[in-house]
């Protein structure tokens, strides 16, 4: 199986080339999809990604998980 990312755009973000930020990889673990998010996380939300979903083939394992950290 493989794994991968799901993008969702910040509303009014524009045009977000999801292939560009590396969105379009597919990961032979979950562990190796995890890692790489949190390596890239920061260059995803300066791009207008809002939030993420990681998926398991079709199937949706978690998500839409925000990527700004909370506030309080």
């Amino acid at each position: 199986m493989s794994w991968h990312w799901q993008s969702h755009l910040r509303s009014g973000a524009g045009p977000v080339d999801t292939a560009e930020l590396g969105l379009d990889q597919r990961f032979p673990t979950q562990g190796d999809a995890e890692s790489w998010l949190g390596e890239v996380y920061p260059d995803l939300l300066q791009a207008g990604v809002e939030a993420v979903s990681l998926y398991e083939a079709d199937r949706l394992v978690y998500g839409p998980m925000r990527l700004e950290p909370e506030v309080g």
